[in-house]
């Protein structure tokens, strides 16, 4: 089947985490499990040691429905061309900007919670996912993009145009987006511009985890 096809030949990270996604999301759905188990909760978290839900809130997107879809979609196709080109052959490092992502995130939704200077998101999937499409946007400078044919840009104003587009279908300014633009850029300057213009690398991939999902011989050259 062509379902079948097209998920073997996804690359392993991205198949995992729109897997783990999915059935996070089927388990509410059919009430399996409520979603008021999986949100980001500190309180729960310091009070009740409920510490899964450090990782839950990343899986679960809403309910199925054009908005899960498009997020979704979104998610997997720029999460795909990462992983198959400028991390191919490095699954490890790979995983590695997801879980600095995440880290980046949850820190930025402690902040938020502790100060209350805006309400902390409960879910940070769609944070991530766009942390994901920001670093593939910096990433491919040149890449021209179209929107409905009415007017093209390069990929590094992707985030921005969706913001926009959101904007211009009702949607109200969202924390969201800003925190996955923040993630990303973090995980872009200290990977891409400052080891370029210091000639020091601050941020790099553990070791175990090269050698986990790669090999003892893979090559860690920023590529």
């Amino acid at each position: 089947m062509f379902v079948d096809q097209w998920l073997k030949n996804l690359p392993i990270i991205t198949k995992t985490y729109m897997l783990a996604c999915i059935l996070t999301t089927l388990a509410v759905e059919m009430d399996l499990i409520s979603f008021l188990k999986l949100y980001l909760n500190f309180d729960l978290i310091y009070n009740k040691g409920e510490v899964w839900r450090l990782g839950t809130n990343f899986l679960f997107f809403g309910e199925f429905g054009l908005y899960y879809i498009f997020h979704m979609c979104f998610l997997v196709r720029h999460s795909r061309l990462l992983e198959e080109n400028s991390f191919r052959g490095r699954t490890g490092d790979f995983l590695f900007l997801y879980l600095f992502g995440a880290v980046i995130l949850l820190i930025l939704d402690w902040v938020f919670w502790y100060t209350s200077i805006v309400s902390n998101p409960m879910f940070l999937g769609q944070c991530l996912a766009f942390m994901v499409v920001y670093v593939w946007a910096r990433r491919n400078p040149h890449a021209r993009m179209s929107f409905l044919g009415i007017f093209t840009f390069n990929a590094p104003m992707l985030p921005y145009v969706i913001i926009g587009i959101e904007l211009l279908v009702g949607q109200s300014f969202s924390v969201f987006d800003l925190m996955g633009i923040f993630a990303g850029h973090l995980y872009y300057f200290l990977m891409d511009v400052y080891p370029v213009t210091s000639g020091r690398r601050l941020l790099k991939t553990p070791a175990f985890m090269n050698y986990l999902f790669d090999g003892p011989n893979i090559n860690n050259a920023h590529q």
